[in-house]
């Protein structure tokens, strides 16, 4: 049986690749803005533009909010908050509101990546190696969480029956 440490441990790691792949996507967003004969090392061919996609309409706000709107950021930006978050909240004391807390958080990112790829696969007919790092990166996240919780709750009612 896998530790609560091991879990947390796993939390973290994801979290730091987590943050590493948000800082790179904001990093080729603000070149590929600034100067459109950039490539970035994700840029392979035509249809996986990691370029492309990060500076598309939905690469910011999710596409959802007017260009002119303050809470129109960089969804890079959007993930590097919830990875940084994500380890705050790993490291605080771990208790069911805590462990709730990251399930929440984590399902709210698991909509956002199915809302983003279906909007890269389905209307920017695109891959973006990146950003399908950070979905596989919530996912997994996600499954940490959850398996958090559960052995949080399996810890708090083994320690009242004592």
């Amino acid at each position: 049986m896998v530790s609560l440490s091991a879990y947390r441990h796993s939390v973290t790691i994801l979290c730091l690749v987590g943050i590493s792949l948000s800082l790179y996507a904001f990093y080729v967003e603000t070149r590929a803005t600034g100067d459109r004969s950039y490539r970035a090392a994700c840029d392979i061919s035509e249809r996986m533009s990691c370029s492309r996609v990060l500076t598309s309409r939905w690469g910011r706000g999710f596409g959802l909010l007017p260009e002119d709107s303050p809470l129109n950021i960089p969804d890079s930006l959007v993930g590097l908050i919830y990875y940084c978050l994500s380890i705050i909240l790993n490291r605080s004391y771990t208790s069911k509101t805590i462990a709730r807390l990251r399930v929440i958080f984590s399902v709210l990112t698991i909509f956002g990546s199915i809302y983003l790829g279906y909007i890269l696969y389905f209307v920017l007919h695109d891959v973006c190696v990146v950003c399908c790092g950070m979905y596989l990166v919530n996912f997994l996240l996600f499954i940490c969480n959850l398996k958090l919780l559960t052995m949080t709750n399996i810890s708090k009612q083994k320690h009242k029956k004592q």
